[in-house]
């Protein structure tokens, strides 16, 4: 099988090498990888060379050429990846967010405020569908909630006091080293 050889005009070079360029700086290093790849190729270089020279596989170089050949340097960037699909659905994902306004008492919860594992178990009950309490975060912050911390200030103790006992009596509890007896 001849090795496939890309003709490409002097201009076109230059812009595929200035393309590189900002690829690298604008830390896209695949896509200044698969632009060499081409480069490399228009100079007589087979993909196997070109693979072996760049750390890749052979296939992913053959298919960068094939791309850039059937869509020009498009073929060479990177393409949207999709992931894996949401779980659960944009009505079922509004009625959640209806069901987290309302509160966690209106759930049944004793608490007044929510937490990830309340809504991971309210998901499930609700929509039959597990998430883990990290994941139940990402999907809050899809849908526009924040996660709130409480304020670790005592409401009612005096300043003064609270300063005397970080100057005084918190440095006597506080662990200290034990001096060990030579034997």
């Amino acid at each position: 099988m001849r090795p496939r050889v890309l003709q490409l005009h002097f201009k076109t070079v230059q812009k595929l090498i200035r393309f590189q360029q900002e690829a690298e700086e604008n830390g896209a290093y695949r896509v200044a990888k698969r632009i060499h790849a081409v480069l490399l190729n228009q100079e007589g270089w087979t993909s196997g060379e070109i693979a072996h020279l760049l750390h890749s596989p052979r296939s992913k170089v053959s298919e960068g050429l094939r791309n850039y050949t059937a869509l020009g340097v498009e073929g060479l960037l990177e393409g949207y990846r999709s992931g894996r699909p949401p779980a659960l659905t944009e009505s079922q994902q509004a009625e959640l967010s209806d069901l987290i306004e309302s509160g966690p008492t209106a759930d049944g919860f004793l608490s007044g405020v929510w937490t990830s594992p309340m809504i991971a178990r309210v998901i499930e009950q609700e929509f039959h569908v597990t998430y883990h309490p990290g994941h139940v975060r990402k999907l809050l912050r899809k849908l526009g909630f924040s996660v709130q911390r409480p304020q670790r200030v005592l409401s009612q103790a005096a300043p003064e006091k609270q300063d005397r006992w970080h100057r005084r009596t918190y440095p006597d509890i506080k662990k200290k080293p034990t001096c060990k007896e030579p034997r």
